[in-house]
């Protein structure tokens, strides 16, 4: 062989430099340039030592001062159930593209002139902070008569931005059987009039009594929503995320968003070669409002499923719900809401003490099947408990490196928060429903409460890994807004700062959404930092990071990104 061509075999397929490259390693080490080398990161440093690396082949990217990042990892992203919030799957009825119960009733008549008779309506996104009647009347509430109007022939389902609460309209109760002695399933609650007739708001697990009678997609239709959202993640500097749920559980989720079906198309996308993100996947083995029972059996019928690349895709833990969301009231929490009471888990149970030992014992099974475990919890009473039952489980079947974590975590205690970073456990966050929903919360529990929800700094000070995610489709998958909320805290609606004692740096924040998610995928020892030998998963932006007004951080825009040493978009 020539050295010619020995050289062209070690020199890099692709240099960026002239730039400021964020490393994200432990020192955040800030350099100029990053050469790429295959699927992998084969060097970084200044200028003059990339341009030196350089071959023939090597496409060289003049960064002119520009950042590169590592490739974004959104630690939680329901990825398959967004691809199907967007047309031909549903309506968007969510702010800003509505601001009334009356434009929604628009948007939803025009739906039914196009759609035949006694066919679904589906819509997701409404909220009620943002619409102008319940602004206006703090007693009034989107009610079936609403749909009623618009829709009579059609059943009718929109589900809110939380997707914890469902509103439907008098066809789509009578399709699905609710009328007034229709008992709320565990973990559910059936708004009722004073009449005793539903309203048509389902909150929590009574939204399945809908959700589960809508069609389903085909294998076909999921594997294609799946990679718009890859496509969409792609431009915006996302190369990696957590999918936070599913399996058998999610069954009666809104087209099975949720269910086993999409484990199968993300497995048939990643052994056909076209899976372009690392996926991260939490089973499903039981429904809100379920029981043990549930986890041993739908773990059973999960076991641990294979894919054709792990470093694609792979089920590494196992999620479960404990409590709802404190939008709803359905937090469990401490100290009362302000109009009365604390909230409630949502697992199986006729009273709390047994919904207390149902949960203890689903987290045990959990982790007595070796998974990492991702219970979503939101209120403090309910997240005390989940963290004592992580270690209870752990003192009965000790894991030296399980990685359980919080989801959500909203009001976690300093309590809490000492137990989980002794541990080794997580907690993961988002800044940006923060920043969305921070001036309703100040009604919901109180302005004190409201302003310590999501306490990102007092969990770093505590030595606990913090990771930041979407939450998508609650918020947009938009890692900038993300940062930027969690340098900021700052309200969508009024501008005004919630809790700024739990702001944090740019460096910290950026972890959030590189580094320490890449420790929650058990992926930290491959891919997260932008160091030689790790995956070749980088975006470039428009502009220098460093210094930025966080204010303008949101303007920052993806110019380029690289999937495993792969240029996947390009603005």
């Amino acid at each position: 062989m020539s050295d010619t061509a020995s050289a062209s075999d070690t020199a890099p397929t692709l240099v960026l430099t002239g730039g400021q490259v964020l490393t994200l390693d432990a020192g955040f080490t800030v350099t100029e340039g990053v050469a790429v080398r295959g699927q992998d990161i084969l060097a970084v440093g200044s200028d003059a030592e990339m341009r030196a690396l350089a071959g023939p082949g090597t496409r060289i990217v003049e960064l002119g001062g520009r950042t590169v990042l590592p490739g974004i990892n959104d630690s939680h992203l329901h990825g398959a159930a967004y691809g199907m919030t967007k047309p031909p799957f549903a309506l968007d009825v969510g702010h800003p593209s509505v601001g009334s119960v009356a434009d929604i009733a628009a948007v939803v008549g025009r739906a039914a002139h196009e759609t035949p008779e006694g066919d679904w309506i589906i819509g997701l996104g409404w909220d009620p902070g943002y619409l102008a009647e319940c602004l206006a009347d703090p007693g009034r509430f989107p009610h079936r008569r609403d749909l009623d109007e618009v829709a009579p022939g059609h059943p009718v389902c929109l589900t809110d931005f939380s997707s914890h609460m469902v509103w439907v309209n008098s066809e789509a109760l009578r399709r699905c059987g609710i009328d007034a002695d229709t008992p709320a399933p565990p973990g559910g609650v059936i708004d009722h009039d004073p009449d005793g007739r539903p309203t048509g708001i389902l909150r929590e697990s009574a939204g399945r009594l809908v959700q589960a009678e809508l069609p389903a997609p085909t294998q076909a239709q999921r594997r294609r929503a799946i990679q718009g959202v890859i496509r969409e993640l792609h431009s915006r500097g996302i190369t990696s995320y957590t999918e936070p749920g599913l399996g058998p559980g999610g069954a009666g989720s809104l087209f099975g968003g949720l269910s086993t079906d999409n484990w199968t198309a993300y497995a048939d996308l990643a052994a056909s070669g076209e899976l372009q993100a690392r996926v991260s996947v939490l089973l499903l083995p039981a429904p809100m409002g379920g029981s043990a029972d549930d986890v041993r059996k739908g773990l059973a019928e999960l076991h641990r499923p294979e894919s054709a690349d792990p470093r694609l895709l792979r089920a590494i833990g196992v999620k479960i719900f404990a409590d709802g969301v404190p939008p709803n009231r359905t937090a469990w929490m401490s100290e009362p809401y302000p109009d009365g009471g604390h909230g409630a888990l949502c697992v199986h149970g006729d009273t709390p003490a047994l919904q207390v030992h149902e949960l203890r014992e689903m987290i045990r099974l959990g982790h007595e099947a070796g998974f990492q475990l991702g219970v979503h919890v939101t209120g403090d009473r309910a997240i005390d408990l989940v963290v004592d039952a992580f270690l209870a489980a752990n003192t009965a079947a000790p894991r030296p490196d399980a990685r359980h974590y919080v989801i959500h975590g909203d009001f976690i205690s300093p309590d809490s928060l000492a137990k989980l970073a002794a541990h080794g456990y997580g907690v993961n966050m988002n800044p940006a429903i923060k920043w969305t929903i921070s001036d309703l919360m100040d009604e919901v529990v109180g302005p004190e409460r409201s302003a310590y929800q999501w306490p990102v700094r007092s969990a770093l000070d505590a030595g606990v890994r913090v990771c930041a995610s979407s939450d998508a489709p609650i918020t947009e998958p938009d890692w900038r807004q993300g940062v930027a909320s969690m340098m900021l805290r700052e309200s969508k609606a009024s501008g005004r700062p919630s809790g700024p004692e739990q702001c944090v740096p740019l460096a910290d924040a950026l972890r959030a959404y590189t580094s320490t998610a890449a420790w929650q995928d058990f992926a930290d020892g491959w891919k997260g930092t932008l160091e030689p030998g790790r995956a070749a998963d980088l975006c470039v932006l428009d502009r220098p990071l460093l210094d930025l007004d966080p204010h303008e951080i949101t303007q920052v825009q993806v110019d380029l990104t690289v999937f495993d040493g792969r240029v996947v978009f390009e603005r």
